[in-house]
């Protein structure tokens, strides 16, 4: 009986114009940003998955972890690369990315204006090179290409020696509605002091931790500067004693709920616009 009144309400329906749809019709997927930090070991490397289906990768592990990396981002079904940033020419940073250059199409690249005489670094110019692609400078000011989130590189914001390598690290900060994200590379202590005085956009929920939780990164003056929830712990097996007691006590004392990729595996952290969801491989 149900289904002919259903039937007959169909019908009067289409002979007046008008679409029925059943009560359960197919709602729109709620956008989400998707932040995928993922387990190179002693390394950064992540993968951001935009609300408007835009793919964002920050750096690739190092060498040896690029196979790895190129496999993760086939899983989430990557096709091709929006963004892809070297955030400096370090190789357990660099190391990986001329792998992803040669796997997917790359349509924008950016990289700091500081070179390295490693064959990690070479290996991508050769890439980006036989890709015909032009990098960018990744430098305080520039704006990324990604649609409904406000992608904006903090720093560097000046000039440093060659030989300051973690300070020339591109930070980018991202916002998708109230969702924040700061990736900070290996930035240490003087980059972060001048993003400070240039009164950069710092503010951000989850902040990636720079340089692996070294005590040469993360000071109180720029915790403080971006009051993070949770704080990201980009670290695998090292004899550098990454992250350090000193920078675990400081998010713990500023009541940061700490991310460590070596407990955790990779880690994906998932916006909706207000709210965030963690969820650990281990």
């Amino acid at each position: 009986m149900k289904s002919r009144v259903i039937k007959i309400v169909s019908s009067l329906a289409i002979g007046i114009g008008i679409t029925v749809t059943p009560s359960s019709s197919y709602a729109a997927t709620p956008k989400t940003m998707k932040v995928h930090y993922i387990d190179v070991g002693q390394g950064d490397s992540i993968y951001i998955k935009a609300p408007n289906g835009e793919d964002v990768v920050i750096d690739g592990g190092n060498k040896g972890k690029g196979d790895a990396v190129v496999s993760y981002l086939k899983k989430q079904k990557v096709d091709d690369i929006e963004v892809l940033i070297s955030t400096h020419p370090d190789a357990d940073h660099i190391g990986g990315l001329d792998e992803v250059i040669n796997a997917f199409k790359v349509e924008n690249v950016y990289a700091p204006k500081v070179s390295n005489n490693t064959q990690a670094y070479k290996d991508f110019l050769n890439a980006v090179k036989k890709k015909k692609l032009t990098i960018k400078t990744a430098q305080a000011g520039v704006k990324l290409p990604v649609k409904d989130v406000n992608a904006q590189i903090v720093g560097p914001t000046k000039t440093y020696a060659n030989s300051d390598l973690n300070d020339w690290s591109a930070v980018v900060h991202m916002a998708y509605k109230k969702n924040t994200f700061l990736f900070t590379g290996d930035a240490e202590t003087k980059a972060e002091s001048d993003m400070i005085k240039a009164k950069k956009t710092l503010r951000a929920d989850v902040l990636k931790v720079g340089h692996h939780g070294a005590k040469t990164s993360t000071s109180k003056n720029f915790l403080d500067a971006v009051k993070p929830k949770y704080a990201v712990i980009s670290v695998g097996k090292n004899s550098y004693g990454h992250p350090t007691s000193q920078v675990v006590n400081l998010l713990k004392n500023s009541k940061v709920s700490i991310l460590r990729i070596d407990q955790s595996g990779t880690i994906i952290i998932t916006g909706d616009g207000t709210s965030y969801s963690v969820k650990k491989s281990r």
